[in-house]
């Protein structure tokens, strides 16, 4: 069984500790054999994930209230109403 995961979105977050990140939505698909036509054909398990763009987890609670797995940090959605001229905060 081949499963594989397929990047759906992603966007900027604020964490409670003052750092910007990236969060990267994944789904989860399973390779099926459904078809004897010579191409892999993939279906959704209906799973997904979420994660740094650096690769930690993270997790969504059922509120959709999200958290970095290692550090318990809280992410919220970034604001976009920067002043012109401010500075770009780097993102992990």
């Amino acid at each position: 069984m081949d499963k594989k995961l397929h990047l759906l979105d992603s966007f900027e977050t604020q964490g409670t500790d003052g750092g910007r990140y990236k969060v990267m939505a994944y789904e989860h698909l399973l390779r099926v054999d459904l078809v004897a036509d010579g191409q892999d054909h993939w279906e959704s398990t209906g799973l997904s994930e979420y994660r740094l763009g650096s690769g930690e987890r993270v997790d969504v609670a059922r509120d959709g209230a999200m958290r970095i797995h290692s550090t318990g940090v809280e992410l919220r959605p970034a604001r976009s109403d920067k002043a012109p001229g401010a500075s770009k905060l780097p993102t992990r």
